[in-house]
């Protein structure tokens, strides 16, 4: 059975229109359908038998049903998401954006926390989620958009914990300096719906570094690059700039360039030179600075009154937020005041358009003006200026657009400015006006070709290539764990074994980690486990850590089982005394070593040194996670950096840097036991970075079964989930030393 693709943003695609002849629903237009339409249209359609989209609707249930005759029509199977006003004004208007829209844009002072909104908020993903719940099966694979339904994956996942999930921001994520001024309990709930998904997509890779920043920080989450560990799945979060339909915009300057409106605008233009901008009513846009910038540039140029013309078209938006009202009113009045100033009867220097703009006579003015003035003081991405580019069939035009726009990462060749600075605005105007068409033709051509080349289709196909790749990375990690089938294989070895060696790590394996090493002493049901194990003639049991041979000793010495501490710098077989091969003078290393590590726990608090025999460790679990990595790093560069000359190796652990003595690693201390006695069943158990040294020593033996606490990357075959599970595995073993257990009996009897 083939799945279905979901595609949840907050509203619907649509347009609902009641005449007199009754209700008609027509799709709309826009980036994101744009980008779906044409990534099914080029193949892949023919992954899914159906793609739905839900979404809020701008109409009544009745009005919708009375309608629902035409959707046979539409390119999509559609949704709609049915809540009340109060609700909904609440969620969209209230925390969607009197929250998280300025708050992301870097205006944390129009910033609204009201408790009631974020009620709303939830309530609001939760309808969504409900109602998807009763059409979403598990093969299916789901694409949640925006910052409204910043909650709704994590509720998915409770519901379909295998179901694959992708999430898209289509505005900045801030970083963590500003998200971090969101109430906690706000925070957590944003990055855990946000964690729901497999693969969580930004613009850029400054957005996605902040979210990975933040996660970190709020969850002490660790991330490897791109990817994160959350809840038993690899989660990715990565950069996929959108763009536009590079093709429909190119070919449009065709369809165009003889029509009726493409001559109007040239007529208006006459023999002046023309800017042109377009944005929705937005305290994000930078309008203000863009006029203000203008108006320098004719104050500083007077050659250019009366010979250029500022067409500033403003797409009305929110105009029920008081914020909006202002911001309009604030623009009428500037703009009044400087055609009134600086203009006359024959010329004014800002014709300006409150309204929708047609495709039409979008694509007319992009290609008749001689300047695109893009200037938000914060923006996602910013599709007007990739628009402007592949309309320009021409290769003339020169785009002066804002730093601080997602865009400003691709198109490089745009005269870029940052829109707070005024000067540098009138500047760059007066550069663009007076640049040479070679010049233009040469930025034009550079740009083209990057818009060109990861379009709108590429952008969509890049996000579901990488979701499958994620989705893969996840079930291979699901493969390795050690299921009913592997530990039934592993139990009917052991069983039949005549000589078994068990190998086992002590922190983080047969017992949690503590805040302080001295702290994880092990307690009366491991203990009697191991003697369980140890007891039996046919087992060899070993203890190899990183602890140092007097802890071990102590807590574990009165157990026939044999003890490797530091690494394997000191052996004590059983019923044998201790042991080690290393004879240097470590008295002159050590005291320096101590000297650098002490340096690290004066700069970062709650760090601390532990001193061995025969190693020296600087421990940074109970540290601030990102203080903390950040100081081990530098640490670590600055021990390998010093001990490049001695014969010492620095070791990068489970959050402790360890210097020791070359040579000495768990790997070869388990070779040292294997050349003790023939054995026909091993089992080796670890956590840490150092017991990849005995999986790697143990790969080619075919008799060893090897273990990794935890669900990291491992040169181990399996994988368990925790201590916990460790020492049930270890009790199941001890409990049937003897019997000959099948597959088939385990597999009946679970």
């Amino acid at each position: 059975m083939q799945k279905k693709l979901f595609i949840i943003s907050n509203r619907l695609p649509l347009t609902v229109e009641q005449t007199e002849n009754g209700t008609t629903i027509r799709q709309s237009s826009g980036g994101l359908i744009s980008a779906i339409t044409a990534y099914l249209g080029s193949g892949g359609a023919d992954t899914f038998n159906e793609t739905i989209w839900a979404g809020v609707t701008d109409c009544s249930e009745k009005v919708w049903n009375s309608a629902n005759n035409l959707q046979e029509k539409m390119d999509y199977t559609y949704m709609p998401v049915f809540m009340n006003s109060k609700t909904y004004q609440s969620y969209y208007n209230g925390f969607s954006n009197s929250l998280l829209w300025p708050l992301f844009h870097y205006f944390p002072s129009f910033a609204e926390y009201n408790s009631n909104y974020f009620d709303a908020y939830i309530n609001a993903n939760k309808i969504f989620a409900e109602l998807l719940a009763k059409h979403i099966k598990k093969d299916d694979v789901v694409w949640v958009h925006d910052y409204h339904l910043l909650p709704l994956a994590g509720m998915l996942r409770k519901k379909f914990p295998t179901i694959t999930i992708g999430f898209f921001l289509h505005i900045p994520f801030p970083s963590y300096e500003l998200f971090r001024v969101i109430p906690k309990q706000w925070q957590r709930e944003i990055l855990s719906g946000m964690l729901g998904a497999d693969l969580i997509g930004f613009h850029t890779l400054d957005y996605a570094s902040h979210f990975l920043s933040s996660v970190e920080k709020v969850y002490k989450v660790e991330r490897d690059g791109q990817y994160l560990s959350w809840e038993n799945r690899q989660i990715k979060a990565d950069a996929f700039p959108i763009s536009v339909d590079y093709q429909q915009f190119n070919d449009a300057y065709d369809e165009v360039d003889n029509s009726q409106v493409k001559n109007d605008y040239l007529e208006l233009k006459g023999d002046k030179q023309m800017i042109f901008s377009v944005d929705r009513l937005d305290y994000t846009k930078g309008l203000q600075s863009r006029l203000k910038g203008f108006k320098k540039f004719l104050v500083q140029n007077p050659e250019y009154i009366g010979k250029v013309v500022f067409v500033l078209v403003i797409v009305p938006s929110r105009d029920s937020i008081k914020k909006y009202v202002e911001r309009k009113r604030m623009l009428d009045e500037y703009i009044g005041s400087m055609n009134s100033t600086m203009g006359n009867i024959n010329w004014q220097p800002i014709i300006y358009h409150y309204n929708h703009l047609s495709f039409e006579e979008l694509v007319a003015l992009y290609t008749v003006c001689d300047l695109a003035l893009i200037t938000p003081l914060r923006d996602g991405m910013n599709l007007v200026s990739k628009e402007f580019v592949a309309s320009r069939k021409d290769k003339k035009g020169v785009l002066i657009l804002s730093e601080m726009a997602g865009a400003a990462r691709e198109l490089t060749e745009a005269l870029l400015i940052n829109p707070n600075d005024t000067t540098e605005i009138a500047d760059m105007i007066k550069t663009g006006l007076e640049m040479g068409v070679e010049e233009q033709e040469e930025r034009m051509i550079a740009m083209q070709k990057r818009v060109s080349r990861y379009d709108v289709n590429s952008w969509a196909a890049d996000f579901f290539g990488q979701l499958k790749h994620v989705k893969g990375l996840q079930l291979q990690f699901e493969i390795k764990f050690l299921d009913s089938f592997a530990k039934a294989l592993l139990l009917e070895n052991y069983s039949k074994a005549n000589k078994r060696l068990i190998l086992l790590d002590y922190d983080g394996t047969l017992v949690p980690f503590s805040k302080k090493p001295s702290l994880a002493s092990p307690g009366k049901k491991i203990l009697e486990t191991l003697k369980e194990l140890s007891e039996n003639p046919l087992n060899d049991v070993y203890i190899v850590s990183g602890r140092d041979s007097n802890t071990l000793e102590t807590w574990l010495g009165h157990l026939p089982v044999g003890l490797i501490a530091e690494h394997g710098a000191k052996i004590r077989h059983k019923g044998a005394n201790w042991a080690s091969e290393i004879t240097d003078e470590i008295k002159d290393w050590m005291l320096k070593i101590e000297k650098i590590m002490d340096n690290y726990v004066s700069k970062c608090p709650h760090t601390f040194i532990e001193k061995k025999e025969f190693a020296m460790a600087w421990h940074y679990r109970n540290a601030d996670l990102v203080q903390g990595s950040i100081r081990a790093k530098e640490l670590y560069e600055e021990l390998a950096e010093v001990t490049s000359q001695l014969p010492l190796n620095v070791l990068n652990g489970n959050k402790v840097i360890e210097v020791r003595n070359k040579g000495v690693n768990k790997g070869n201390a388990v070779g040292k036991v294997l050349n003790t006695e023939s054995y026909d069943f091993v089992l080796c158990i670890g956590d840490d970075k150092t017991d990849e040294d005995m999986f790697k020593k143990l790969a080619n033996v075919k008799e060893a079964f090897t273990i990794k606490v935890g669900n990291e990357a491992t040169f181990a075959k399996y994988n368990l989930h925790s201590s916990y599970l460790v020492q049930s595995l270890l009790e199941t073993i001890y409990l049937y030393p003897q019997k000959n257990i099948s597959i088939d009996s385990l597999e009946t009897h679970g």
